[in-house]
Parts: structure tokens; sequence; C-alpha cells
């Protein structure tokens, strides 16, 4: 397929046109603005399926793109230098694919939406958040460069926002949406220094530049403040993933989203905004191994990841659990990331938006059929549910099938990506003993999710009902083509041969005969910059030029590596594989033995662990340590000194100040303008010029007597003057 503005504009104007046009009319037709969304947005799916399957099954190598720009602005020469900036598209294996889960699953929570929201008060209004932020996240992905980037990063920001704030007249959903606003800036600060840093190092944004400027050694020998400069801005790029994906330090905001409307959490917060962050340092991966901050990475990866899972033991409200799961998730890639298993770390971004969305759709139906007709509000509580496999029996297997993905069970999606990302850590650790401590916070995290998310599976749909009258208002579940339909198609793609070459995901087990090629691997690969030295852009045309600079893919079984390495990798690989089915089944086991046959007592291990219980409780004190302590005594410390310094000082003396002087010199120039200028220079004007007005009318009287005898007085004057 030729790549024109024609075949690929469409994919993003289509869902930003639905949102101009329903923000006009969703008040008067909101259903018709409904149907448009859903409709553009399964255009946009469309078109996004001729991009994969041009990509994926034409096969061309993992490191083949389509780069097509155009100046946006030019402002001539500054400083002897063109500075002008380009826009554009930047499409490779990797966005096509990640291009078809954004618009697939935003097309899936759409007709989710239809139900779930139907009966809202705003049901139109969300709809239009929905088109604008889909829209932003498609932008994002077509991106060549990181200003549009940052861009359209920033609109998904304010997409949040608003739909996190969505029931703007409860408190809890107003501070939740300024929380998650305001933390995920400070990300954004640094990842905007470092777009500027590289920038002024290399005069563009653009990844093929990039690319090219790590090759040819653009960044060597500078520094910024004592830090090298690709190290700096390797960090600082980094930072801006820890906002947006909400790593540690920066994960508080998170939990508190969850006042959205569920599908909102479906899309932004398990789906696609989350996984930006993630997608951005997979783009500047090379970036960040030639900064020398992979092992930081992976450390930042394994906290969050054992953390989250750690906190998510102790949730009992459904949503609070899948969102801490996200956040452990989200950790899983970014260890990845830092373990250098680029593959692995990309894959369990595609695999887990997908479960990830139909868990949270699959919380959305349980919760929209859970009502209390005391407080006329839907429950969310674990506690107050039990045996709903009954009544919502296709809920029941989408959220199975998702929590043994989560889980990492064989033949299911989790256990190809996330148990990878284990092997690779598991590598690292042997060769580095510095990687350690991040392979062993993965597999204790990996042991603590098959156990949350099993207990969440036990609380919610199996035993007696713990609420006799919410179960029996509970209506039984028929099958629906906008609410579970929509949770069974997603649930078909949570098994691993999607994303493998082999049934179980890991090939453990082989069939004779059965040649094992694994897509996912042979075109998803880290950019190899020394091959983007001779790349050049180009202009929006009507044929594509670079299929000559391409080979066809290839799979490697040995994935670029020497035989021995390769079999040692393969060993460790399934080592790690072997490692993860046991936790995952010991995970499943010690929730079973505590929430089905009750042999076990969860009361006894918090009594025991008291301590940390409370630390769980508290989530760890962050809440505490960021609002009590820098907000409340660090910075609203410094803003009472700064406001000192504005209104004891700043307005007492400088612009108290200022008015005194200005009092003073206006009465001073007061009275000069009275007494010099209007008394001796206006009006002595006047005076002098009547007063020689009647020296002139005496002496030009007009009468020949009286110059008569001016004559004879100047005669007798000047006779005078002789004698």
């Amino acid at each position: 397929m030729d790549y024109t503005i024609g075949n690929i504009a469409p994919i993003i104007l289509l869902p930003f046109a639905a949102f101009v046009i329903n923000a006009f009319i969703v008040k008067k037709v909101p259903k018709f603005a409904v149907g448009l969304g859903c409709i553009t947005m399964f255009a946009s799916f469309c078109y996004a399926c001729r991009v994969f399957k041009d990509f994926v099954f034409v096969t061309y190598s993992a490191d083949y793109y389509v780069h097509k720009v155009f100046t946006w602005f030019d402002l001539g020469l500054i400083n002897g230098k063109p500075f002008n900036v380009d826009m554009g598209i930047y499409l490779d294996n990797m966005s096509a694919v990640l291009l078809l889960m954004v618009t697939g699953c935003a097309l899936i929570i759409h007709i989710f939406s239809t139900f779930y929201m139907e009966h809202d008060a705003r049901f139109g209004s969300f709809f239009v958040y929905l088109s604008l932020f889909t829209a932003a996240m498609i932008g994002l992905v077509l991106s060549e460069n990181l200003l549009s980037v940052f861009v359209f990063w920033e609109l998904m920001g304010f997409c949040s926002y608003s739909l996190i704030g969505f029931y703007y007249e409860k408190e809890g959903a107003g501070n939740a949406s300024m929380k998650a606003f305001m933390t995920t800036r400070v990300g954004d600060v640094f990842f905007l220094v470092g777009i500027l840093a590289i920038w002024s190092t290399i005069g563009s944004t653009s990844f093929v530049d990039i690319y090219a400027a790590i090759a040819s050694g653009a960044f060597n020998d500078l520094t910024v403040v004592g830090i090298p400069l690709v190290t700096f801005s390797a960090i600082s790029i980094f930072l801006g993933t820890i906002g947006k994906s909400a790593q540690f330090p920066l994960q508080v905001w998170l939990p508190d989203a969850m006042w959205g409307p569920t599908p909102c959490s479906a899309l932004i917060h398990a789906a696609t905004m989350v996984a930006a962050g993630v997608y951005l340092s997979l783009r500047m991966y090379p970036l960040m191994e030639a900064g020398g901050i992979t092992t930081v990475i992976a450390y930042i990866g394994g906290i969050t990841a054992f953390g989250a899972a750690t906190i998510a033991l102790i949730q009992t409200d459904i949503k609070a659990v899948l969102a801490y799961s996200t956040i452990s998730q989200l950790g899983y890639m970014v260890l990845g990331i830092g373990v250098g298993a680029y593959n692995a770390a990309f894959m369990h971004l595609i695999t887990h938006a997908v479960f990830k969305a139909c868990l949270f759709l699959s919380a959305g139906s349980v919760i929209h059929s859970l009502h209390d007709h005391h407080t006329d509000g839907h429950v969310q509580e674990m506690p107050r549910m039990g045996g709903l496999r009954k009544k919502m029996p296709f809920t029941f297997i989408a959220m199975l099938c998702c929590t043994f993905a989560i889980a990492g069970f064989p033949f299911f999606s989790g256990f190809v990506s996330k148990d990878r990302i284990l092997g690779d850590a598991l590598l690292q650790a042997l060769d580095h003993k510095t990687m350690i401590a991040p392979a062993v916070l993965g597999f204790i995290a990996a042991l603590l999710t098959a156990f949350y998310m099993f207990r969440m599976m036990f609380l919610t749909f199996y035993g007696e009902p713990r609420d006799k009258e919410l179960y029996e208002h509970t209506d039984v579940e028929t099958l629906s083509w906008n609410r579970n339909v929509p949770l069974l198609i997603l649930t078909v793609f949570t098994l691993g041969f999607w994303y493998s070459g082999s049934l179980t995901g890991q090939g453990l087990v082989k069939f004779p005969g059965v040649e094992h090629k694994e897509w996912f691997s042979t075109l998803i690969k880290k950019p190899d910059v020394e091959k983007f030295t001779k790349y050049k852009r180009e202009a929006w045309g009507s044929t594509d030029s670079r299929d000559q600079f391409f080979e066809k893919a290839h799979y490697d079984a040995n994935h670029g590596m020497t035989e021995a390495q390769a079999h040692h990798a393969h060993h460790v690989h399934h080592i790690g594989a072997i490692m993860s089915i046991i936790i995952a089944f010991f995970g499943f086991f010690i929730a079973y033995m505590m929430y089905i046959k009750k042999a076990w007592s969860p009361g006894w291990w918090s009594s025991k662990l008291s301590p940390w219980y409370r630390a769980l409780q508290s989530k760890y004190f962050f809440d505490d340590l960021y609002i009590k302590v820098i907000i409340q005594k660090g910075l609203l410390g410094m803003n009472n000194f700064l406001a000192w310094i504005d209104m004891g000082i700043y307005d007492r003396y400088i612009v108290d100040g200022t008015e005194v002087i200005n009092r003073f010199a206006y009465r001073v120039s007061n009275w000069f303008d009275n007494k010099i200028v209007d008394t001796v220079g206006v009006d002595g004007t006047g005076a002098s010029v009547r007063l020689f007005n009647v020296v002139l009318r005496t002496i030009q009287s007009g009468k020949i007597q009286f110059y008569f005898m001016i004559l004879v007085v100047v005669l007798v004057s000047y006779i005078w003057t002789l004698v």
C-alpha cells in the first residue's frame, strides 16, 4: 500500500471529526453523537487493519519503516541555522501492531459503553471525550518526532483529567482528576526538558535523526551540569514514562483515577494512555541504552511491580484490585525494558491491554448488575458479592480467562509475554549480580499476581452469596451485543498462540513436523541505530521508495546470538518458564485454600504481619509523604514564605514604596506645574505680553506732538553726549 494523506489521515481524523461534530450536537441529539462516535471508531479500525496487514503479512524486516513528513512551520535562519519544524508519520511494525490494538480496544470499549453509560445523564458527553482521547492516542502512535508525541501526550492528559472527573458533582472525582493531572505534570516537565536537550544538540526531535545521531556520536563529550548529555536526556525522557505509566515513585495517581466511569478505566488506565509511557521508552530505547540507565529502569520496574502487587493483596474494591494490578503489570513492562527484553516488553504491552481491558469491562458488567436498593448505588465491594457465576456466566468466563492470562498460566497470553520478561530478567541476574534484585522482585510479584487475581475471582464468583438481598436482585445475564459479546471477543485474544509460534507460548511443548516461527520475535526488534545513518526523510507523495533498503523478514531462532549464547538463553528461559508455571499454580493454590476451602485464614496472616498490613492499608504512606510532608510542610511552607516575601517585602516596599514615591513625585510635579509652569511660564508670558502691549500703544499713539517731543528728547540727548 502506498502511504499518502488519503489512507493515513483518516485513522486519526475520523475520531477527531466525531469529537468536533459531537461537541456541538451532543446536547440536542445525544444518541446520534454516540452512533457517530462508534461508526468513526469502526472506520478508523478498518484503516488500521489495512496498515497491520501491509506490515505484518507482507513480512518486511523488523527495521522496515515508512517515514513521511511535511513542513509545519519555517522561521528561516536563526543564528545562521535553519529553523523549521517538520510533522508527519513514522510507521513500522511496532506502530502497526499498536495501532491495531488501540483502535480495536477503543472500538470494543465504545460498544460496551453504549450499555454501561446508557442511563447516565451525560451519556453523549462521555463519547465526546472518548473520541478525542482515541484520536490523541492514535496521533501519538503515528508521530515521527518527540515534539508531536508531546502534543498528543498532553492532549491525552487533558482527556484523562476530564474523564476521571466525569462525575464532577462528587468531591472525590474532582480531587482524583486534579491529583492525576498534577502528578503526571511532574513527569511531563522533565519530558519537555529532555526534548529541548535533544533539539539543542542535533536540531531535530525526529526518531530517525535521534537514532542516526546516536550512531554517529553526536552526543559524545557533551555534558549538562556535569552529567553526560545523553544520560541527562535519557533520564528526562524516562521521567516522562514514570509519570504517565504510574511508575514508582509517581504511581499514586492511578488508583484514584478509578473514580471515572469503568469504560474510561478500561480505555485510558489499562489499554492505552498508561501504555503510552512504555511506548515512549521503547521508541527511545537506543537513547536510554546509550545513556547507561537500563539498570535504573530495571530497578524502577521491579520495585513498581512488587510494590503495587502487595497493595492489591488487601483491596476489597474490585476496581481497586485491577488498578493496582495495572500498576504492577506496567512495572513488568518497564522491567522488561531495563533487562533488554525489548520484544517481550512490547508484547506484554499488547497482551496486557487486551486482557486488562477485558477485566475492567467485566468488572463494569458486575458493578452495573449489583444495585443496592438502600443506597441507590452500584456495589463494588467484593465482600458483598459471591456466587455470581450462576447469575453472570458470560462475564464469569471472560474474567476467568483473563485471570488465567494475567496470572501467567500456560496457553494464555500472559505466559507468553510476562514470563519472557522474567526469563530475560533471570538471564541478566545470572550474568550480572546487580540485576538479581529486579529479577527476584519480578518473580515474587508474579506469585502475588496469581494470588490476588484468584482471590478476586473467588470472592466475586464463587461460594455462597454474602449479601443475599443484593444477590436476589441481580438479574440473570443473557447474551447481549453491547454487554458481554465485547468481553467474549477480547477473551478470544487472551490465548497465547496469537502471539507466539507454539501452543504453550514458550516452545516447551513441540510437535513433530511443526515449525515454530514467532511473528512477534521476527518483526519486533530494538532499532539498530547504525542502519539509520543512511536513511532520509520522504515528503508526502503517491509512492514509497523504501523497499530497496529493506530485506524481507526471516525467522532467526537464535535471535542474533551465537549458537552457544542462544543455547544458554533458551535453557535459562525454559527454567524461568517452569518457575513461572509453578509460581502461578502456587498462587492459585494459596487463594483456593484461603477463600474456597477456608483451610487457611487470611486474618491470621494480617494479624501476624500487622505492621506490614497497616503499611499496605496506607499504600506505603506515599500519599502521606506527598500530601502531609512534601505539599503541606514543604511546598505549603514555601508557599507561605513566598507569600510573606510577596506581601511583606514586595508589596510593602516595592509596590507600596513605589506608591509613596509616585505620590511625592506627583506633589512635586504638581507644585512645579502650578508655580513655575502655570504662574511663571504661562501667566508670566501673558503679563509680559500685556505690558509690552501697553508700551507699544504708548509709543505708537499716532499723535504728531508725541513723536515731535520724542525727537527733541533724542536730539537733546545726542547733543548732551557730544558735550
